[in-house]
């Protein structure tokens, strides 16, 4: 398995620190979500007129771009939300081609008072017009575990009416258990056979905190990472581990510069 982490951890770092680190601290790729102040990165020259550029600047430090994290929605509530979906798909698609990565990562969308049936038709819909987006430029369409689709059963549902060809699973190993209170064991027995990228971090419970929880360093949780990186294993999957540190959601977590170097540490001693 190889490691990688999400910029959503280092809003701070141009791309020659993020190169630079990345190379450094032994990571196989970098997973983009957002760059600098911007979300959407192909707005950016870096990543429109100059993206050649970037993207040989990567390849040639060796790192790869394994997944571009998006903000599309598999679910849309309007045709408008839906049209905003597709052309972001479309965006990232073109730059999975200049990039060689192979995933472009979507939101499975809240649902609202949608009832799971007509949201499971609608997304299912319209993750099809992505299929055929993204296939096009060599890509796939990954749906993360994430809004109300943390319910693995409402997820398999979705992905298995698509029969697992046209969407996987990113699997955020967080979202379900911690806000849905679902064992790892139960989410993936329910999309082992769809999983193809995973975002990690870990976290404690904390009943003073909103959420109920709060982040931690890798490794300094109470997450059961042990459990669900076995999962995987005896699963036979060989795909990316990459750190999601939600540094640009929450300022005060440590800076990346104190944080990736854990994670790598401790992943690597997870895998041995």
């Amino acid at each position: 398995m190889k490691l990688s982490f999400t910029t959503l951890g280092c809003p701070g770092w141009d791309l020659d620190t993020i190169i630079t680190q990345a190379v450094k601290l032994g990571f196989d790729g970098v997973d983009f979500r957002g760059y600098r102040e911007e979300l959407a990165i192909y707005k950016l020259p870096e990543f429109s007129a100059q993206a050649k550029t970037t993207a040989r600047r990567f390849a040639d430090a060796g790192l790869e771009v394994p997944c571009f994290s998006s903000s599309a929605r598999a679910f849309n509530p309007d045709a408008q939300s839906r049209q905003a979906s597709l052309e972001e798909v479309r965006q990232y698609a073109r730059l999975c081609t200049l990039f060689g990565a192979p995933y472009i990562r979507v939101f499975g969308g809240g649902i609202g008072s949608t009832p799971p049936t007509v949201a499971i038709d609608s997304a299912s819909a319209d993750l099809k017009a992505m299929f055929e987006i993204a296939s096009d430029h060599g890509a796939r369409v990954l749906v993360e575990t994430h809004d109300e689709w943390v319910d693995s059963d409402l997820l398999h549902r979705m992905i298995g009416d698509l029969d697992g060809d046209l969407a996987g699973v990113l699997w955020d190993v967080s979202n379900p258990y911690r806000q849905h209170g679902e064992p790892p064991e139960l989410t993936w027995l329910n999309l082992g056979r769809y999983i193809e990228y995973t975002h990690w971090k870990d976290s404690r419970a904390d009943p003073t905190h909103r959420e109920g929880y709060s982040y931690t360093h890798f490794g300094e949780g109470d997450m059961p990472l042990a459990t669900i990186l076995e999962l995987l294993k005896n699963g036979g999957y060989q795909g990316y581990l990459a750190l999601e540190w939600e540094k640009r959601w929450h300022p005060e977590l440590d800076e990346p510069e104190v944080a990736f170097p854990k994670f790598v540490e401790t992943m690597r001693l997870l895998l041995e």
